[in-house]
């Protein structure tokens, strides 16, 4: 390129949003060759796309320092300005961002470009018109074309992060700043786009992607939105007007300001730009506002310049070519950039100057050298790595060995880690891609660069998910579009299994009457949520009170824990002073309904207490009716109401008194209400039913149950206790209903009139033995029952007989021989007649 001295040189200047680059695109194509040298990978790639599809992929090349894409054939080419291959014999050339050779760190090899790269037949620069007069004086017979802004870009104040207008990208100037805003407005806002100029192409179109589509209304970027990234924006705010150039935090020029400002509007679109602030460091100035809507900046009286055809005849004579002073007073010699840092230190190695004694070896140093320090390291840090780059780049064959190079790829393949972690491998895996893409590097460079390249695609589809999962939350942005104007419109679906959700995307659960936000919702969103939901559930909320309202029996369920209806719980029973009829207190969650339906629904919860009551313990509910009726008498209902707490199953003893004020019409009345009065339990034989059975464990809250259709337990059985309907008897305890059948039998043997009611007498084993008694829990029983166990005479048969005992007579225990061959005695009248 440098042989075209006298290709005729145009420069075409203005602010952005001009078409600057669109222009030097025509004008690409429109040559049989060429190349256009951009400011950032990223652009030298989005470019490139277009390019491509207009030319087609074996015609257009690709040439950054981590990525080559050269067709044998390619005839037009996009590269990064310090990639650009300066040798080329190419119709077109151009470089865009030229005033950039202004930038200390990068900004010689703008300004080598700007002197030395030309194209055969034409030669561009295009950039901001503060390049001018620099420009006059390098290259005096530059034709300067000036591009006027196709549309007005104006000042709209400052504005906070949760009044940012849709459509708006924020700048700030640290990956730390942009991570900062990109979690508020997510937030505030749904979440963010992200865009740094150290994302991958991939990460970076991904997030583009995002904006663009109106997936995410706002966009977070450092300065590299002002690079010509063609993006939809519409207002561009600033969260801070300090950046860190690499060698002290200071203020935006207004030059950088507006280039940064121009990204708003696009073609004839208007934009507008603005601070978070509206005082402070981080406000603007009048004048500085006036400047940048007028699009007029103070002109640059230099650029930065270093040698570009350096003296490789040895290492000093190198390291004096490159600090070499210019001779022109518009250029100023460059601070010491990395490159040249990292070769002073390796100078002072002696092993590497015994490996540099010629030109060629110098070289090689100067191109490790060139490593860029992708990881933000620092000049020592790199400077070790890029020494054991050139230790095997001077030595044997002159390859950097695939073992380590490969372990190096397989530390960095993985995607756990959070965003920084990501972002950090993916900055460590553009150091051996860029490696790999030097030819001369590896024995087999294509396959590393081909390796290397699905690892950074790896990586950046992980940095992706990453940061939307971060920094994008779809519900938020959904909801903030729709809950403008009146909330209770949303748009909310709620499908088969409760789960809530607008436009697909799932607020969270409605079990009944109880949101839930989704798991997934962070702490500081659930609140939006909830009130979302609240608004836009309140149709729900009102046919499911209605359909609780009319529910079926069927569709209402009781457990310890309370009444639920729909597998959520709608009611909690709290017991009172009549246990069958408890206290009904609906569960909070009822409350978004309004108060008559409320009382709607708790009736139709009392009706289907009571007529679950009727269905499963008729008995109790007999008793409880009888307990409340007056005209029963008040034995009746004080017996009917000791029953009634206590399940329908009463000892005796425990109403021992009233029982024996009971008189005959009060005995038939609690028959008709199917009450046994035995001689050890008062019971009501219904509640031993299996169904009643359970539903009084279930209304007292017992627990341990007996097998169903038991007659008789094992006393440590569960279940063997009076509270179950089980009498213990020693080593068994017996069905109620079964001991005064017993008791029964027991009465109807015994000898009749006269004394014969205590002469011993011989019951009939069978009933004992068919219910599963054995001979020692039959004597007990008897026992309890008021009889005594007698011997017979020794000349009687081998049988025992039972003598009955006198009221005052203390019971004595059943003797160890118990065989059903025993007589018993009665003690007096148990068994009520």
């Amino acid at each position: 390129m440098s042989g075209f001295a006298n290709s005729p040189v145009t420069a075409v200047l203005g602010p952005t949003n001009t078409g600057k680059t669109h222009l030097a695109i025509e004008r690409l194509c429109g040559h049989s060759s060429g190349m256009i040298g951009f400011p950032l990978r990223l652009l030298a790639r989005e470019v490139y796309d277009r390019v491509v599809a207009l030319k087609g992929p074996r015609e257009v090349a690709l040439v950054t320092g981590e990525e080559r894409i050269v067709p044998p054939g390619a005839r037009w080419f996009l590269c990064t300005v310090e990639s650009m291959p300066v040798n080329r014999d190419l119709g077109f050339v151009a470089i865009d961002e030229g005033q950039l050779g202004a930038d200390p760190e990068r900004g010689h090899v703008f300004t080598d470009r700007i002197l030395r790269a030309r194209g055969r037949d034409e030669t561009m620069i295009l950039g901001s018109d503060t390049l001018r007069p620099v420009l006059r004086k390098l290259v005096p017979d530059a034709e300067v074309i000036g591009r006027p802004r196709f549309s007005t870009l104006s000042y709209a104040g400052a504005k906070k992060l949760s009044r940012l207008p849709r459509r708006s990208a924020i700048v700030a100037f640290s990956a730390e700043e942009v991570y900062a805003v990109a979690e508020t407005l997510r937030r505030l806002r749904g979440g963010a786009a992200v865009v740094m100029g150290a994302l991958s192409p991939r990460t970076r179109n991904a997030q583009v992607a995002m904006f663009q589509s109106g997936e995410v209304d706002y966009l977070v970027a450092t300065d590299a939105i002002g690079m010509g990234l063609n993006l939809d924006v519409d207002h561009v705010a600033f969260a801070s007007l300090r950046k860190f150039d690499g060698r002290r935090a200071r203020r935006l020029t207004v030059a950088e300001m507006a280039q940064i400002a121009g990204r708003a509007g696009r073609h004839q679109r208007d934009g507008t730009f603005g601070a978070l602030v509206e005082e402070g460091p981080g406000a603007f100035t009048p004048e500085e506002i006036m400047a940048i809507e007028s699009h007029r900046f103070p002109a640059l009286d230099h650029l930065y310049w270093r040698e570009g055809e350096v003296d490789l005849t040895g290492i000093d004579a190198l390291i004096a070519s490159l600090e070499r002073k210019p001779d022109s007073p518009v250029l100023r010699a460059a601070p010491e950039a990395v490159d040249l840092a990292v070769l002073r230190r390796l100078a002072g190695e002696d092993w590497v100057r015994d490996r540099t004694r010629s030109p060629a070896m110098v070289a090689r140093l100067w191109a490790a050298c060139g490593l860029p320090d992708f990881r933000k390291l620092g000049a020592d840090p790199h400077a070790r790595l890029v020494a054991r780059v050139f230790r095997h780049l001077s030595e044997g064959a002159g390859h950097i060995p695939h073992p380590w190079f490969a372990d190096e790829i397989a530390r960095l393949d993985r995607i756990d880690g959070d965003v920084e972690t990501i972002a950090g491998r993916i900055a460590a895996a553009r150091s051996w891609a860029y490696i790999a893409q030097r030819s001369d590097w590896l024995a087999d460079p294509a396959h590393w660069a081909d390796r290397t390249r699905a690892l950074e695609e790896k990586l950046s589809d992980a940095l992706h998910a990453g940061l939307t999962q971060r920094f994008v939350d779809k519900r938020t942005t959904v909801l903030l579009r729709q809950i403008g104007a009146d909330a209770s419109n949303l748009p909310v679906v709620v499908g088969p299994e409760g789960e809530v959700s607008v436009e697909e995307h799932v607020l969270g659960q409605l079990t009944g009457f109880h949101f839930a936000v989704a798991a997934d919702a962070r702490v500081a969103d659930k609140r939006m949520l909830l009130a979302a939901a609240e608004k836009g559930l309140v149709a729900e909320y009102r046919r499911r009170g209605m359909m609780l309202a009319d529910a079926g029996a069927a569709d209402l369920v009781q457990d310890d824990d309370g009444v639920f209806w729909q597998g959520a719980r709608v009611a909690t029973l709290d017991r009172t002073a009549n246990r069958i009829r408890p206290r009904i207190r609906l569960e909070r969650a009822l409350d978004v309904l309004d108060p008559p339906m409320r009382q709607a629904a708790q009736a139709r919860i009392a009706r289907w207490i009571a007529e679950r009551l009727a269905a499963d313990l008729p008995d109790l509910a007999t008793l409880d009716a009888l307990r409340e009726n007056v005209d029963a008498g008040p034995r009746v209902r004080a017996l009917a109401g000791l029953l009634v707490d206590a399940g329908g199953l009463l000892p005796r003893r425990a109403a021992g008194v009233l029982v024996e004020q009971l008189d005959a019409p009060d005995r038939k009345l609690l028959r008709k209400a199917g009450v046994t009065i035995g001689a050890l339990d008062i019971f009501a034989p219904g509640v031993l039913k299996p169904r009643a059975a359970a539903a009084r464990r279930a209304l007292f809250g017992l627990t341990d149950a007996p097998r169903d259709g038991a007659t008789t337990l094992p006393r440590n059985a569960p279940g063997a206790t009076l509270d179950h309907g089980f009498r213990p008897l020693g080593q068994q305890a017996v069905r109620v209903d079964l001991v005064e059948r017993i008791a029964r039998a027991a009465h109807d043997a015994r000898p009749k009139g006269g004394k014969g009611g205590r002469a011993p007498f011989a019951p009939d084993p069978a009933l004992a033995t068919s219910m599963g008694l054995t001979p020692d829990t039959l004597s007990r029983l008897m026992a309890q029952l008021g009889f005594r166990s007698v011997r017979a005479p020794k000349d009687a048969p081998p049988r025992w007989v039972w003598k009955g005992l006198t009221p005052l007579a203390r019971p004595r225990p059943a003797p160890r021989d118990t065989s059903m061959g025993h007589a018993f005695a009665a003690l007096g009248e148990l068994i009520d007649d």
